[in-house]
């Protein structure tokens, strides 16, 4: 399954590559790409868990960038 993010108001790229290597490290994450140009972020995961994926990847991106809204494309 792919999903794609809007990444608003991230503001650091080396944070965005630091949410790409923790978040493709994440069980279930088959590919990901956090492009801090266009602010989007790109995962492929396992469907069946997608929602477990999504909240981890979540508290990744916050812990990083707490002011980062993500909304689903």
């Amino acid at each position: 399954m792919k999903k794609v993010f809007k990444l608003e108001g991230l503001d650091c790229a080396n944070c965005a590559a630091k949410m790409e290597d923790k978040i493709g490290k994440l069980e279930g994450v088959k590919e990901v790409s956090v492009n801090f140009m266009s602010s989007k972020m790109t995962i492929v995961m396992d469907g069946d868990k997608e929602k477990e994926i999504l909240s981890k990847a979540e508290k990744v991106i916050h812990k990083l960038e707490p002011d980062v809204d993500i909304k689903a494309i």
